[in-house]
């Protein structure tokens, strides 16, 4: 039985097989290992009591200081978690000489640049490219990942915020973690109170077509308050108080109406978001027993639509039930959209629905007719 292995496989009740230390002959086959199975990360062992959840960003996310000339990096790769915290993973083999001190330089380098250089934008639109590639639906991939009661505008809104905030996490990982790095892991992360800190070793045993992968974390530490702090519902007196805040009265009086088409004279239950920045609500449908959201009220001062979600849902589902929908808000002067709208989350400002002076009259129309297709379902 060979020495060193550390790991056995029991086939069946009787045989014991010997697994080998193997390696990653590429840093490419960590890579893509990675970016197809983001689990080896091990959420649980990175947050115990609100275990991570991954979707991925994009490998070789490009990322630069901005300056003329200056040079552009590529992030190895780049996932997001269920509560938007961009989280960065650099990934080096044991045999690269770069492992213990070049990569710490590297990520650091990273960590400085990424809120100015990446925005929200720049990161759903790699997500939504990489799903793509992988022939995966974003939609689904990200319905997936996010609690019922988040919406993926609230969910790109947190993703803004943390970059505001610079709310994010570097993640080395490598087949094996050297002492040094896990004291540079642990100092960095007594320093830094909004960048979480880790290294992630994953070693592997092989045995003929039979592998296995050991992760296991290093720089795990108890979450500050600052860093987990719970998102607070929003409801109807804070909405408007923002609102108050922000709009003018006009504006204001068309968001009162919207709502009250939402509430249906209290017989339509309305959901309030969990957004750090912006309040919202929206109208809850189940046509068929399956929630949609196609319209949500925020308080950033926008009417936003849901086209995107509404793929492969009741009602509006085709491409042309998504047109006719699109066509009714297009009634409103200054609104212009298009076809290509019809996968994405658009929105209308309250300012422009109010620049028309039958603007509130319109919106209304549209949400009604939108409510009658819904309920003809």
């Amino acid at each position: 039985m060979a020495e060193n292995s550390g790991v056995f496989l029991l086939r069946g009740e009787d045989s014991l097989v010997p697994m080998q230390p193997g390696k990653f002959a590429l840093e490419d086959d960590f890579q893509r290992l990675l970016a197809r199975f983001p689990e080896l990360l091990v959420g649980d062992q990175i947050d115990p009591q609100n275990p991570r959840r991954w979707i991925l960003v994009k490998r070789e996310q490009a990322i630069s200081t901005r300056e003329i000339g200056a040079p552009i990096w590529a992030v190895d790769l780049v996932f997001l978690d269920q509560d938007g915290i961009p989280t960065l993973v650099e990934i080096k083999r044991k045999e690269d000489s770069r492992l213990r001190r070049g990569v710490v330089g590297q990520m650091l380098d990273y960590a400085a640049n990424c809120r100015t250089y990446w925005t929200a934008e720049t990161l759903r639109d790699g997500f939504v490219t990489s799903c793509q590639e992988t022939g995966q639906a974003p939609e689904k991939a990200l319905a997936d990942l996010l609690a019922p009661d988040m919406t993926p505008p609230e969910f790109w809104e947190l993703v803004r915020f943390n970059l505001k905030a610079n709310n994010i996490r570097l993640l080395f990982v490598a087949d094996a973690i050297p002492i040094e790095l896990r004291r540079v892991v642990d100092f960095l992360n007594e320093q830094m109170d909004s960048v979480e800190v880790l290294a992630v070793e994953l070693r592997q045993f092989v045995r003929d077509d039979l592998k296995t992968i050991v992760p296991t974390v290093y720089g795990h530490q108890p979450r500050s308050p600052k860093r987990a702090g719970a998102l607070r519902r929003w409801n109807e007196i804070s909405l408007f108080e923002a609102f108050e805040q922000t709009l003018s009265e006009r504006e204001l009086a068309i968001a009162r109406a919207i709502y009250a088409w939402m509430q249906k004279g209290g017989a339509r239950k309305v959901i309030f978001g969990t957004g750090k920045d912006y309040g919202s609500v929206y109208p809850l449908f189940r046509p068929n027993g399956i929630s949609i959201n196609p319209a949500y009220l925020s308080t950033d001062g926008s009417l936003w639509l849901q086209f995107g979600s509404l793929e492969k849902k009741p009602v509006f589902g085709p491409i042309p039930a998504r047109q006719a929908l699109m066509q009714q808000f297009n009634t409103i002067k200054g609104v212009d959209l298009k076809d290509s709208d019809l996968t994405r989350y658009p929105s209308i400002t309250l300012r422009t629905i109010a620049e028309d002076p039958e603007g509130e009259t319109k919106v209304l129309n549209a949400l009604k007719w939108m409510e009658e297709q819904i309920e003809r379902a």
